[in-house]
């Protein structure tokens, strides 16, 4: 009897394990689409990934839920992943078959590259009022004449400072690389921090490539490099903007072990806020990182645009920006339309003022009334520019774009010499885009 009972115990506590395992797997994952909809009965489960916290991702559980008011019987799930682990994560999930229904991405090449795969859905004859977008945030989802995501937001890559730094020492914003290589000796001399860089992840340092090669050679150098007529990525001029790079680094401009600090940890952030560093090279989503880390020190946050270097041909009106972020659905989703209405719901005017006003960053939506101060010096920026240069690396197919990451960041530290990574890109160009 006494066996009998121990059997049926080990049965019992099998059992409840078994299920408790069961249990776990009906969360959503980053592995793929949730079970929840196969134990919903006649609930639909759409699965949506984005990378935003804070007030961003506010305004999206927002949007989310008035489109399931309009939608009774539908349900979304939202994941937020990490921007560091996003791409690597959508990657995986694409290749295996399990991509969430809708997600976020920037536009360019690498949504490009799973549009040319078949994964994502053509939204070009959808009943989408394209014409409420702006025409170059629009073209940034748009390839070979068809539309593959729809843009909320457009970044713009700036200098942010803290203003009592600037006026404890005497500083004025620099309109000229000599004028902030002063300030960066300037605080080096009174033990501060002069620019804080977080650069583990590689992209924030490529803000640096890029403005140096547009403020050297203007918009066209990247154009004619990217586009294979004429100049490639071993072009002198990139060689130059490796070699101010290193001199930046030289100038101990940076805070130290900037190549193994991460931005989304915010300890990077951290040092603007508490005074320790007095200037940060980044895009607006600082506005909205400071709203929710350090509110009281808005008032403290100043910018100014990328200066401008000796002999440089470009248009010191240029910026550095992004579409981000852009809303696109899978190709294989069991729901398109209703995946299309949610990306609507994304990008309606509604929801782009509430972007805009609680987060302070500029809306791809043409005529989105604002009286955010810092939204309103954007869009005065944007206004003005000459031109707006997308990320490299959101730009450029996966493989050169990630070599472009790599190599700027062994310029910072100085492991590569200007030419060799030059050369490297300017190889591997031939191989990917020839």
């Amino acid at each position: 009897m006494r066996k009998k009972w121990s059997v049926m115990l080990f049965v019992l506590i099998f059992s409840l394990f078994v299920t408790a395992c069961g249990g776990g797997n009906q969360e959503t994952t980053s592995e793929g689409n949730s079970d929840e909809e196969a134990s919903t009965g006649d609930k639909i489960v759409l699965d949506f990934w984005q990378i935003d916290s804070g007030d961003k991702e506010a305004v999206y559980q927002d949007a989310v839920e008035r489109f399931e008011e309009k939608n009774p019987g539908v349900e979304v799930n939202m994941l937020r992943i990490p921007n560091d682990d996003y791409k690597q994560r959508m990657v995986v999930a694409m290749s295996g078959g399990n991509p969430p229904d809708v997600f976020t991405s920037w536009g360019g090449g690498w949504l490009k590259e799973f549009a040319d795969a078949g994964q994502v859905l053509d939204l070009t004859n959808e009943d989408i009022e394209f014409e409420n977008f702006l025409e170059m945030a629009l073209n940034n989802t748009t390839f070979d004449e068809k539309v593959y995501g729809l843009p909320l937001g457009l970044s713009q890559t700036l200098f942010f400072y803290n203003k009592e730094i600037f006026e404890t020492h005497g500083l004025e914003e620099p309109e000229t690389y000599d004028e902030l290589l002063a300030i960066i000796d300037e605080l080096n001399e009174n033990d501060v921090i002069p620019i804080t860089l977080t650069n583990q992840t590689k992209w924030p340092g490529a803000y640096y490539l890029m403005y140096f090669a547009d403020r050297l050679g203007s918009e066209e150098l990247f154009q004619s490099a990217f586009n294979r007529d004429g100049r490639g990525f071993d072009d002198p001029t990139y060689v130059k903007a490796g070699e101010y790079i290193q001199e930046l680094v030289d100038r101990n401009a940076f805070n130290p072990g900037f190549n193994g600090v991460p931005y989304d940890a915010g300890q990077g952030r951290q040092l603007l806020y508490s005074g320790q560093s007095a200037m940060m090279l980044m895009t607006n989503t600082l506005v909205v990182n400071m709203r929710s880390e350090a509110p009281e020190f808005e008032e403290k946050l100043g910018m100014f645009p990328f200066p401008t270097l000796p002999d440089g041909k470009g248009d010191p009106s240029n910026v550095g920006g992004a579409t981000s972020p852009v809303w696109s659905a899978y190709s294989g989703t069991e729901h398109p339309e209703l995946a299309i209405e949610l990306m609507k719901e994304l990008t309606t005017l509604e929801t782009a003022e509430d972007y805009v006003n609680r987060t302070g960053s500029l809306s791809a939506l043409i005529d989105v009334p604002t009286d955010d101060v810092f939204v309103q010096q954007f869009a005065e920026m944007a206004a003005e520019a000459n031109d707006i240069h997308m990320p490299y690396d959101q730009t450029l197919p996966p493989v050169l774009a990630e070599l472009h990451k790599d190599t700027t960041q062994e310029l910072f530290g100085k492991t590569m010499t200007p030419q060799e990574a030059a050369d490297l890109m300017e190889q591997k160009a031939k191989e990917t885009l020839d």
